[in-house]
C-alpha cells in the first residue's frame, strides 16, 4: 500500500466518521457513503499490487479476484443501505419537517432515573405509562397539525 493511498483512506475514514456523528440524517447518509468508499479502497489496496487485472488470459499473471468480489458485494450492500436511509430521511422529513434524529424520550427518562432508588422494573413501568400518555396526547394534537397545513 502506497503512502498517498493510505493517507487518502485515512482522510476518507475521518471525514465519514465526522459526518456520521452529526444528528441530521443527510449528514449521516453522506458519512456512510464516504465511509463505505474508504472501506472499499482499503480492501482493494490490501488485496495486492495496483494495476494488475483480475484475469489476464491463460499465459498472464492472475491477480487475486477475492478483493474485487468483496468490493462489488460491498458496493451493492452499501447502495441498499443508502436507499433505506434515504427512505427513512424522507419519511422523517414528511412527518416532522426536519431531518434531525431526535433522542428517544423513554431512553432519556430511563437514564435520568438510573440514579434514583427505584428498581429498574418500576422505572420501566413508569416510563412506559408516561410514553403511552404522550402518544395519546400527540394523537390528540395531530388533527390540529393537519389543520395548519
Amino acid at each position: 500500500m502506497s503512502i498517498p493511498m493510505a493517507a487518502l483512506i485515512g482522510v476518507l475514514f475521518a471525514a465519514g466518521t465526522y459526518l456520521m456523528m452529526h444528528r441530521t440524517m443527510t449528514r449521516i447518509i453522506l458519512g456512510f457513503a464516504v465511509l463505505a468508499n474508504a472501506v472499499n479502497l482499503l480492501i482493494i489496496t490490501a488485496g495486492g499490487p495496483p494495476g494488475s487485472p483480475p484475469v489476464l488470459g491463460e499465459d498472464g499473471v492472475l491477480a487475486d479476484p477475492v478483493p474485487q468480489a468483496l468490493v462489488l458485494t460491498a458496493i451493492v450492500i452499501g447502495f441498499g443501505i443508502q436507499a433505506f436511509l434515504l427512505a427513512l430521511a424522507w419519511r422523517n422529513w414528511t412527518l416532522d419537517g426536519n431531518d434531525e434524529v431526535e433522542d428517544d424520550i423513554a431512553d432519556r427518562r430511563l437514564a435520568e432515573r438510573a440514579g434514583l432508588e427505584e428498581t429498574p422494573e418500576e422505572a420501566v413501568e413508569d416510563v412506559a405509562t408516561e410514553v403511552d400518555a404522550g402518544v395519546q396526547r400527540r394523537g390528540d394534537e395531530q388533527p390540529q397539525d393537519e389543520e395548519r397545513r
